[in-house]
């Protein structure tokens, strides 16, 4: 099955049901300003009490690199995710544990992300003035393929849902796909009827 990674997660409960639905990582928001931020304190205490087989992904968008080393150390995040203007330089620092986040509205972007080619992953999102990422708007799904020459692990975000994910992936055949307000109740709080019908429609393509 696909990777199928869900972001946004705040509360315990919405995490052993995404982990029991089957999804392989959870992401950790820990971007001030966004409206799933989580404390790394309340982020430890979730992750304590996850399945050993689930990835722990820590999301940060222009934290400082003591922020991310720490934070990183005091949880034994498994991937580190930049969603926002880091250099190829300071992602460099944290070694193979780089999942970098791309905003792509136009073409020329594209050649932007040959400068990460040692990263894990990239992630493809919607680009919405003034936010990074969980908008909820949908990807530019050309681009993404268009991403997937740099022979890199893609991860297909932006306004997937589970009445949408199954078109998504068959259009674009990445790697895996990233979802965090497709199945929310509201912000941060996870409806685990959609993240299984999400999981659901992942699963039938073959």
């Amino acid at each position: 099955m696909l990777f199928v990674k869900i972001c946004g997660i705040t509360r315990l409960d919405d995490a052993i049901a995404a982990a029991d639905a089957g999804a392989r990582a959870l992401g950790f928001n820990f971007y001030k300003k966004s409206k799933r931020y989580i404390t790394p304190e309340n982020a430890k205490n979730i992750i304590e009490k996850l399945p050993g087989h689930i990835l722990k992904v820590g999301l940060f968008v222009n934290s400082s690199e003591k922020i991310v080393s720490d934070i990183s150390s005091m949880l034994e995040l498994d991937l580190i995710q930049f969603h926002g203007d880091e250099s190829p330089d300071f992602c460099k620092k944290f070694g193979d544990k780089v999942i970098r986040a791309f905003r792509l509205e136009n073409q020329n972007q594209l050649e932007e992300i040959k400068n990460y080619n040692f990263a894990r992953m990239i992630i493809i999102d919607a680009a919405v003035p003034g936010e990074y990422g969980g908008t909820g708007v949908l990807s530019n799904r050309q681009l993404a393929v268009k991403a997937k020459e740099f022979g890199i692990p893609l991860l297909l975000a932006g306004g997937l849902t589970p009445e949408n994910v199954r078109s998504a992936i068959e259009e674009v055949k990445p790697f895996g796909v990233d979802v965090a307000g497709g199945v929310e109740s509201s912000p941060g709080i996870k409806d685990h009827e959609k993240i299984r019908a999400f999981m659901h429609s992942v699963r039938s393509i073959k």
